[in-house]
């Protein structure tokens, strides 16, 4: 008997041990009311500023911004050289004044949103408010001269009815630090229309524009009368040239985002002719490109209005012989007349002509005129051949077109550049290379003599943000110079021409953001990683904090119970490279359960999806772990440009299957390391690049990847941009017994593996996607279809590649996807609760 009582005990406990340890494996049951807490709408009330942006101006180091937090708005001005930061004006006050003239209520926390313009020698500022007065709408002499213009019978029978009514306008004009505000009048601010079209000289003098694919120009006294009235019979166009013709254009419309029925509504129109000035406003250089010869591709708008309609655009596809040829003309104010830069035609390359870096004080100007970036009549502008290993800087002379190659950048993966940088009276220039394989400045004489290499090391210099001339200092920005830190944290640095004296200026264990006034004195660097709240300071150009600015209010994101996330550091595949990245858990993680891993994926390599700053934007990570997930997201090899070379172009020639192993290997670290982490339920989901590795991830590794939701992504390549492909992949250059070039281009798909699919894949797609065709995704199921595999698919209608207005849509079909199939759970209602949920209820 006693035996048989201990053989009663033991069962038991054996029995309680194994039903302990099948609880600990469950899975926990989806919270859709949690992740629905983190849409983007909640997360606009719950986080408001988390970054200063400084607005320039002109007189002195100062700047004005705005920062909202829970307690409304405040509007602040900084003078760095007095140390001083004062209120814009007094919010109390403010809302008084306003209340006063308009009659509408206002407080201190809840102003109207002001678009500020500093005026008199930026000691006052003018904005407009709109009421909620309803007023006869008042014609200015253009609209009346027009109605008398077309005084029809139909126009007759229009005025006999109702007289529009329209919002009253308020202009106003405040002194700062006075104790009124003034009102100047209550027009209507100028609708501006010609903002569209309109290439004004940087003197005024002349305005360039397009119609019907040619260049024409007007002088000032007629661009007034277009200001004033766009349809006033007596504007005198002048006809420049005369060759024009779609898609061998000087300017205007390229058809990429119209119907082709617009297209020939609006080619009769004025539009907008791009190019680059000379700074004495005489010259005006345009690129004009030439794509007749390469193929058309489509897509059809089903929902935009009562027929579907078709958007036909030109679209390169890798491999294909033709190309982009382009053309650099120089049109000649005073004598209206044009040469060509002698460029080679024959070569298949690209052209970028070099811009003068806009002024800080100038970002808030209605008159921004875009300037070559010498001011000596030289065109600085470099070439890069179609497979992207041959870069050259280029000089022409704007006066004869006679051109000449400054420096040469040869390498066998592809070649990446920044802005060239003219300093000491141009007569010397940066010049930003990869050729030690890493990132560096180097110093040149402008006639393409290497002077000296500025910044060496194992690091990634970024850009240059600004040149000193006197103390002869470059001041710029860098990745992985610390080697204590994650290398993707940026700082500002600053260092000597002659590469001595390298200082940092913003260090720290944090991602930086920064902005400097255009007399590099001073200034404001944004600072925070993924677990740390966002703080903003002013420092000068030797590294000093002048003063602190603001910290970012999250108390109303804490009070909802959200919590940090976590980054992590682990091994690649080759079990030597690092990989960062960033883990994600539910705010409400129940110790008992093992949690299927999500990881959110984007291949690069010209970036990767991992945040290294606080960003509000947590609709695909930190909401999706709150459906009851771990979700990571983090690098791979190939991944991102911010490492060195090596790192980089590590998917040069596989550009599917790179950067799987180490998505695969670092899953299985971060399971070894968190017993939480349920390692035979991992899913995988993306966008665009995304969309492509996260279907390659499933298919490549059909039994560690069990569910993927793959939105937009380009799983042909062969039917992507040949930019993108080309590029990151790579192109082969044969040139056959004759002399002729040809064009070989062969990359791996995913529709070749659709046989490997064992888990369960969505498919996800906008049908007027102009950027990844809905084609891809179509290729991909139909190769499923083939396999006789069973997946989901879903056409997003009349979305572009970021399916806009139905991005709260995709969310909640991802959720439902991974959670049916990893957490047990399928969603049958009807209704997607979650969003009808936060949705007002109101009569049309």
């Amino acid at each position: 008997m006693k035996n048989f009582f201990l053989f009663i005990v033991f069962a038991f406990s054996i029995c309680s041990l194994g039903a302990q340890n099948y609880k600990q494996s469950e899975s926990p049951k989806p919270n859709y009311r949690a992740a629905a807490k983190y849409s983007p709408t909640n997360l606009g009330k719950l986080v408001h500023s988390t970054s200063v942006r400084p607005h320039w101006l002109k007189n002195g180091n100062r700047f004005w911004y705005q920062y909202k937090t829970t307690n409304g708005s405040k509007y602040y001005i900084v003078d760095a050289d007095k140390r001083s930061k004062k209120e814009l004006f007094d919010n109390e006050k403010m809302a008084r004044w306003l209340t006063e003239m308009t009659k509408d209520p206002y407080d201190a926390q809840n102003l109207p949103r002001f678009d500020f313009k500093f005026v008199k020698n930026e000691t006052a500022i003018q904005f407009y408010v709109t009421s909620t007065e309803k007023v006869e709408e008042e014609k200015d002499d253009s609209e009346k001269e027009t109605e008398k213009e077309t005084d029809s019978t139909e126009t007759k029978k229009n005025k006999k009815g109702k007289t529009k009514m329209v919002n009253k306008v308020y202009h106003f004009e405040y002194t700062l630090g006075s104790n009124s505000l003034t009102l100047l009048d209550n027009k209507k601010k100028e609708k501006e229309e010609w903002k569209k079209w309109a290439n004004i000289a940087p003197d005024s003098s002349v305005v360039l524009f397009s119609k019907n694919y040619n260049l024409y120009w007007m002088d000032k006294e007629n661009f007034l009368k277009a200001v004033e009235n766009e349809k006033d019979t007596t504007i005198v166009e002048n006809q420049w040239t005369t060759d024009g013709e779609l898609y061998y254009s000087y300017g205007g419309s390229s058809g990429r985002g119209e119907t082709n029925e617009s297209m020939k509504k609006n080619k009769d129109k004025r539009q907008r002719i791009f190019g680059l000035w000379s700074h004495d406003s005489k010259k005006f250089v345009f690129e004009r490109t030439d794509s007749r010869h390469i193929k058309d591709l489509w897509v059809i708008n089903t929902t935009s209005g009562k027929r579907p309609t078709l958007e036909t655009y030109k679209y390169h596809m890798p491999g294909e012989d033709e190309f982009y040829k382009s053309e650099l003309h120089v049109f000649d104010m005073p004598t209206k007349s044009s040469l060509q830069v002698k460029l080679d035609t024959v070569k298949q390359q690209s052209v970028q002509v070099y811009r003068a870096p806009i002024k800080k004080s100038s970002y808030d100007d209605d008159f921004r005129p875009s300037l070559l970036l010498s001011k000596k009549g030289k065109i600085y502008y470099n070439t890069i051949s179609r497979d992207r290993k041959k870069f050259d800087i280029c000089v022409a002379d704007i006066n004869t077109g006679e051109t000449k190659v400054l420096i040469e950048e040869r390498f066998n993966t592809y070649i990446e550049s920044r802005p060239l940088v003219l300093l000491n009276n141009e007569t010397e220039m940066l010049h930003w290379a990869e050729r030690s394989g890493w990132a560096h400045y180097y110093l040149y004489d402008t006639e393409g003599n290497l002077k000296n290499q500025i910044t060496n090391g194992s690091f990634h210099v970024e850009r240059a943000i600004g040149v000193d001339d006197k103390t002869r200092t470059l001041y710029f920005t860098a990745h992985g110079i610390p080697k204590d830190q994650d290398p993707y944290y940026e700082h500002m640095y600053k260092i000597n021409l002659n590469g001595t004296g390298l200082k940092a200026l913003n260090p720290g264990d944090f991602n930086t953001n920064t902005d400097m006034a255009d007399s590099n004195d001073f200034f404001v660097s944004n600072y925070s990683r993924v677990n740390t709240v966002p703080k903003s300071e002013l420092r000068n150009s030797n590294g000093n904090v002048v003063m602190q600015l603001e910290e970012a209010d999250l108390s109303q994101l804490f009070a909802t119970g959200y919590k940090f996330p976590e980054t992590f550091k682990m091994k690649a595949d080759d079990g030597i490279t690092d990989i960062y990245g960033v883990i994600y858990r539910p705010f409400e993680m129940d110790s008992t359960k093992k949690y299927p891993l999500l990881e959110y994926v984007y291949p690069g390599p010209q970036t990767e999806a991992v945040n290294k700053s606080f960003s509000v934007r947590m609709d695909r990570l930190d909401r999706m772990a709150q459906v009851g997930f771990i979700v990571v997201t983090m690098g791979n090899r190939g991944g991102h440009p911010d490492r060195s070379k090596w790192y980089h172009n590590y998917g040069y020639g596989n550009l599917r299957d790179y950067g799987l192993a180490d998505k695969k290997h670092v899953a299985e670290q971060l399971a070894d390391k968190y017993d939480y982490i349920d390692i035979d339920k991992v899913g995988i989901y993306g966008h665009s690049g995304g969309g492509f590795m996260s279907t390659a991830a499933i298919l490549v590794y059909p039994d560690f990847f069990k569910a993927a939701v793959s939105s937009a992504g380009n799983h042909d390549n062969a039917i992507y941009n040949s930019w993108w492909s080309e590029t990151h992949h790579g192109v082969q250059e044969e040139i056959d017994e004759n002399g002729n070039v040809k064009y070989k281009y062969m990359i791996d798909n995913n529709q070749s593996l659709a046989e490997n699919l064992k888990g369960k894949l969505m498919l996800i797609t906008g049908d007027v996607d102009n950027n990844v065709h809905p084609g891809g995704t179509i290729r991909m199921a139909n190769a499923l279809i083939k396999a006789n595999k069973r997946f989901d698919f879903m056409l997003m209608p009349g979305q572009r590649h970021g399916f806009g207005n139905m991005t709260e849509y995709s969310f909640w079909l991802r959720a439902d996807h991974f959670s049916k199939h990893l957490l047990g759970f399928e969603a049958t209602e009807v209704d997607i609760k979650e969003i009808n949920r936060d949705k007002p209820k109101t009569k049309s």
